[in-house]
């Protein structure tokens, strides 16, 4: 009998993850299984509950929020497992975007997300590696972004109330009109150099983010690949006729998008980068960024 820890971030989703709690416990209470529920309390503390579950052999270990709380769970399992202890992740979507559990097939009712966590299969999935001069290493499941969707990710911050693309897309919107700016990078691909002023670059393992635009939407999370979408530089209103095809998928025709797989990535720039991962903020100076795929590392039942 499979015990189950979950980490629920309260504030997650604008305040929706902590109503959800007392469905989530009386679940669990009555699958005879043995289980925990605890709380987040800043930012960081998902990645030291999730090492600290996994060191004390609990067998299961549950993010309950968004993609940022799945992140930080995410990343102290894998630093349990660099350590030889092992357990399975698990995901409860309560958050503003949850893509992860979108592009992981996760269900969004959380009555349904429960019941795949209790009788759902085993998976292996990719995770990403981003490295950052003078910064530890840190594990993405979804996306990273620099540029414009790093700019979206300072700026949904000011905003309490809303959640998913009622948050998201007003954003995009302010970014276009208000803060949109491309820089010249330098990147480096498996097997290619490109040079480019790039209003926005995807590393992405999964397909959709911000709640629900398909950036790259032909990515897969167990395929072995990074999927890559450098946008160059373009006006404002040519990007106001993009938004639309993000959320459809349908930009790739696009004469400023180009598209590429590769399983690591260097990004350079004398210009300060804005980045972002799983809906977080990763830096806002960055000069060199790397990306490495690590294949099939994550244990998920979904």
């Amino acid at each position: 009998m499979k015990s189950v820890y979950i980490i629920l971030n309260p504030v997650a989703g604008r305040g929706f993850s902590r109503k959800t709690e007392p469905a989530i416990y009386h679940f669990w209470q009555h699958s005879n299984r043995p289980f925990k529920i605890v709380h987040t309390e800043y930012v960081g503390h998902g990645i030291e509950l999730a090492q600290k579950a996994a060191m004390d052999g609990w067998e299961l270990v549950v993010a309950a929020g968004g993609d940022g709380t799945t992140n930080e769970v995410i990343n102290g399992l894998m630093k349990a497992h660099k350590n030889g202890h092992h357990s399975q992740f698990g995901c409860i979507p309560t958050g503003s975007g949850s893509d992860f559990a979108f592009n992981a097939g996760v269900p969004v009712d959380i009555q349904q997300a429960l019941q795949r966590l209790l009788n759902g299969q085993p998976r292996k999935l990719d995770l990403g590696l981003v490295s950052i001069a003078k910064e530890t290493p840190r594990y993405f499941d979804n996306q990273l972004g620099i540029g414009f969707d790093g700019i979206v990710t300072l700026e949904a911050k000011k905003f309490t109330r809303l959640r998913g693309m009622a948050l998201y897309l007003p954003v995009v919107l302010k970014t276009v009109f208000i803060t949109q700016q491309a820089i010249p990078v330098h990147i480096k691909l498996d097997d290619q150099t490109l040079s480019v002023n790039a209003l926005q670059i995807s590393v992405a393992n999964g397909a959709r983010e911000g709640g629900g635009f398909y950036m790259t939407p032909a990515a897969r999370m167990d395929d072995g690949m990074f999927d890559i979408l450098i946008l160059r530089d373009i006006s404002k209103w040519n990007m106001l006729k993009l938004i639309p095809h993000f959320t459809k998928g349908t930009h790739d025709k696009d004469q400023a998008v180009s598209l590429h797989q590769t399983t690591r990535i260097e990004i350079h720039s004398e210009a300060d980068m804005i980045a972002h991962i799983d809906g977080e903020v990763l830096c806002t100076n960055g000069h060199t960024i790397t990306c490495d795929i690590i294949p099939k590392c994550l244990d998920i039942i979904c």
